[in-house]
């Protein structure tokens, strides 16, 4: 039989996909003799360019080979919804089952293939996958802890019949600090979401899988990864983590933001800038821009901003941040703050000396990032299970501090001047995201439990 190779499906996203490369570049780097195929499914909505990333990556990696699946019509194609991203994705996956089989029948002609990892939004090619006698195993791009809450969520669908978890006061979850049912992932807060039902189908998907790779390291997670082997009775899991990006998509398309930030920031008192970026999808309206912006100017704190458009002004390319902006701000505060529009070295700004703190949507890469950075965290969470990792973050980990939301989700300056100030003194989160930079260090290191965790998962492939 042929080389072997394993194959990678990520769901389509930029996040999800660029996790997936690192996590391949990753089995590689302890299994050169491996070969990697990444199937790609279509995007549902026009993403972000990934051809100059994608080509970025074969070109260094050529035993990484992509294959692009056709396009697929879905049915929700011309209904619009709450959740549309979400029902869309999982739609267009599903209907890209046999685009999946014909990919896999014919590259197990030529490769022995010794496993498949997919997405959690892939799971529908599990159905598919019987047809074949490797091994499926899923990459949880979130932490332990949402991964114990995916395990749990079937459990808390029958327990609470009847109601929606967003009306729930607390919920308690094995491995899981008590949590406000409205904290829990926006896909799962209402039982006539559509995508409700699908995402209790997927999570009990989880437990027939070989195993689950996470993205996490023991130290960071322990109480979390000890439930879901414990008490929630499932043992393959695999914490690999910390897996960052080291290179951010875009870096090509955005050399000014590049040298600008750097420039800016080499001119800067070493922990003295506070940095605020918000994901790829974070955006807020011109009402709260102008608030965070009236918010930093109280603080006195020196900063380093990335503004997008607000959602009504998609798709005009640059932010006009005079008219975004109270007026005078960028005068008033330009020798000690910095706007930059639409982009920033996400990974590069965090690792600069001059940076000492950092507010976030709380994404988990972003997360990941900032702990490997040393950098502490205003938690500011926006879409998707942000507001759970924030509960995390701030009352598990502590290692940031919340920015607390009113009733309706703004945010006041006063409340942005109050925290911006707090993450930038000496607290109790700034020593304990030393510690968890250091436990980072060390986890992929020869003797450290991530490298471990790797080496068992690589071992399980290898022929009986």
């Amino acid at each position: 039989m042929g080389e072997e190779a394993i194959v990678l499906y990520p769901a389509p996203p930029i996040g999800h996909l660029v996790s997936m490369v690192e996590l391949g570049k990753l089995i590689l780097s302890q299994n050169p003799s491996l070969f990697i195929h990444i199937v790609l499914a279509p995007p549902p909505y026009q993403p972000e360019s990934t051809s100059t990333y994608i080509s970025s990556v074969s070109s260094s990696f050529p035993s990484i080979t992509f294959h692009h699946l056709p396009a697929v019509t879905p049915y929700s194609s011309s209904s619009t919804s709450r959740h549309h991203h979400e029902s869309l994705l999982l739609e267009i996956l599903c209907f890209s089952n046999p685009n999946v089989h014909r990919t896999l029948f014919s590259l197990s002609q030529n490769f022995n293939l010794r496993a498949m990892i997919i997405d959690f939004f892939c799971s529908a090619v599990l159905d598919v996958t019987a047809d074949f006698n490797f091994p499926v195993y899923y990459f949880y791009t979130s932490g332990a802890a949402c991964l114990a809450a995916s395990f749990y969520l079937p459990i808390l669908h029958e327990t609470t019949a009847g109601k929606n978890l967003r009306d729930i006061p607390t919920l308690h979850i094995p491995g899981v600090p008590p949590i406000k049912g409205s904290d829990m992932p926006k896909a799962v807060l209402e039982r006539d979401d559509e995508v409700y039902d699908a995402f209790i189908m997927i999570c009990k998907q989880l437990s027939k899988s070989s195993g689950i790779i996470i993205n996490t390291f023991d130290e960071l997670e322990n109480r979390a990864i000890k439930a879901i082997t414990e008490e929630l009775c499932f043992r393959n899991i695999y914490p690999i983590g910390p897996l960052i990006i080291q290179g951010r998509t875009g870096d090509n398309n955005h050399g000014n933001n590049v040298d600008s930030c750097l420039s800016w920031l080499d001119s800067q008192p070493e922990q003295s800038v506070v940095f605020l970026c918000f994901g790829s999808l974070g955006l807020f309206s011109k009402e709260q821009l102008k608030e965070i912006a009236v918010g930093l100017e109280k603080s006195g704190q020196r900063f380093l901003w990335m503004v997008r458009n607000p959602p009504e002004l998609q798709n005009q390319t640059e932010p006009d941040l005079n008219s975004l902006l109270p007026e005078g701000f960028l005068n008033r505060t330009g020798n000690r703050g910095m706007v930059v529009k639409s982009w920033a070295p996400q990974v590069t700004v965090l690792n600069h000396k001059a940076v000492g703190g950092f507010v976030t949507h709380c994404g988990w890469n972003s997360i990941l990032e900032s702990i490997c950075a040393g950098v502490p965290m205003v938690a500011w969470p926006l879409y998707a299970e942000q507001r759970f990792n924030r509960v995390v973050i701030v009352e598990e980990i502590k290692i940031a501090i919340p920015m607390n939301e009113s009733e309706t989700g703004f945010v006041s300056s006063t409340e942005v001047e109050k925290r911006v100030q707090e993450i930038m003194e000496e607290c109790p989160v700034r020593e304990r995201t030393k510690v968890m930079k250091k436990a980072a260090g060390s986890a992929l290191t020869g003797t450290g439990l991530s490298h471990a965790a790797l080496t068992a998962l690589l071992q399980s492939w290898r022929p009986k």
